[in-house]
């Protein structure tokens, strides 16, 4: 009787002890699912940092649609952080939906998207400017007022002069068909306590000086999280497949706007793979002219 409670007891344990442990998530699928899972949050600021990071993978699928989508996220900041990132990836259909963020109803996203499709030389940004301009149209909210000391002051700081050099060339992909990751960039560069170190980092993540390496993936273990952050998207921008792993840790970070950064850095770096080389260019025939002088001498 003892024998048979015992095994009325213990038989789902000792079934469950024998059952095969599941199959380890695949590193690229677990940056796949912390990238949707992030889209998805319910915090904003996880949700913008995800938009920002999206820039680094560039226009691949199903990333593209998933951050047109976010044009419609009820957060603000979120739908503008989605137009940057649109610019900085620029698809086939990063104009239609730049036109379908110029209807936004707060002017603040309608006016970053005129200004976007401006930058992309499209007819409906500069007539949405131009209308701007003329009084036509507001450029914000009310509450917009009474920031723009505060917004003039900006030009002034050292961080928009960063921003402005790295709007010039540095970061910028030399990969086809892989984003600069420019909106990423802006969102570590404008987080509250970035130190220099991360404003470094980004600096010098084209520097080829192996000290400057080490120092990039020492950083990836930094106390600071920007620092993590701009570690992460650096090292994305050296678009060497063989640091992908050493961004693997970051995705467990404690910190979502540095795992979002990770986990695209890592699908980035796996595309580098796949991105076909330019095909070499034939030799240039020599002229008629010149083929009759070489042989009359």
């Amino acid at each position: 009787m003892r024998a048979l409670l015992f095994l009325l007891l213990f038989a789902p344990i000792i079934a469950l002890a024998q059952e095969p442990m599941p199959a380890p998530v695949p590193d690229a699928e677990r940056a796949r699912q912390i990238l949707d899972q992030s889209l998805h949050d319910k915090n904003p600021d996880t949700r913008r940092h995800t938009v920002q990071a999206l820039g680094l993978i560039g226009p691949s699928e199903p990333y593209s649609s998933q951050l047109r989508a976010m044009l419609d996220d009820k957060d603000v900041e979120v739908r503008m952080a989605t137009v940057a990132t649109l610019v900085d990836i620029r698809d086939k259909d990063t104009v239609q939906a730049l036109k379908k963020a110029l209807a936004d109803e707060v002017p603040e996203v309608s006016f970053a998207a005129a200004k976007a499709l401006w930058t992309l030389n499209e007819p409906a940004g500069r007539d949405a400017l131009v209308a701007v301009l003329s009084g036509d149209a507001k450029i914000s909210s009310g509450y917009f007022t009474s920031r723009k000391r505060q917004a003039l002051r900006m030009f002034q700081t050292p961080r928009t002069l960063f921003m402005f050099v790295v709007r010039q060339g540095i970061g910028m992909a030399s990969v086809p068909g892989l984003g600069a990751g420019v909106s990423s960039l802006e969102g570590v560069i404008s987080a509250n306590g970035t130190s220099g170190r991360a404003a470094t980092a980004l600096l010098l993540s084209n520097d080829d000086d192996p000290m400057v390496f080490a120092a990039l993936i020492d950083a990836l273990n930094d106390e600071e999280w920007p620092v993590r952050a701009a570690a992460a998207h650096a090292i994305a921008l050296r678009n060497d497949p063989s640091l992908a792993q050493n961004l693997v840790p970051l995705l467990e970070d404690e910190n979502i706007a540095v795992r979002v950064r990770a986990a695209a850095a890592f699908l980035r770096l796996g595309m580098v793979r796949i991105v076909p080389p330019e095909a070499p260019k034939p030799p240039r025939k020599k002229s008629r002219k010149r083929r009759d002088a070489t042989s009359s001498g």
